[in-house]
């Protein structure tokens, strides 16, 4: 099942020469674990809420891959060059199974309810 990384980025001030460096750098830590970045920097629309700050958007093939990934000696090394000068909220989070609609969510939903209920009888 596909995961995506997902990063509420903040660079307060201006971008530093880290920041580059980490830039130039990641790709090549990424690639190894089938990462693909799908939007960087993208500045946000806001509907509902607050999000002060750019998104990244990356893809895995699975959860493992993006972990190891993340954990990788190679991408530990450039790191701090992104967390000493930035502000991230960042998750990892699966995708949905290409049948997955929100109508069938909500009939698991009920389903599992019921059983709760059945259960306590």
């Amino acid at each position: 099942m596909v995961t995506y990384l997902i990063n509420h980025l903040r660079i307060p001030g201006v971008p530093q020469e880290e920041n580059l460096a980490y830039l130039e750098q990641v790709e090549a830590t990424a690639a190894p674990y089938g990462g693909n970045w799908l939007a960087i920097d993208a500045e946000v629309q806001v509907l509902e809420g607050a999000w002060p700050g750019s998104a990244v958007l990356m893809e895995f093939p699975d959860m493992e891959k993006a972990k190891a990934w993340y954990n990788s000696p190679e991408y530990q090394k450039i790191l701090p060059l992104r967390t000493d000068r930035t502000i991230s909220d960042m998750i990892l989070v699966d995708g949905v199974a290409p049948d997955f609609t929100p109508a069938g969510y909500a009939q698991q939903i009920r389903a599992a309810i019921a059983a709760a209920g059945d259960s306590g009888k």
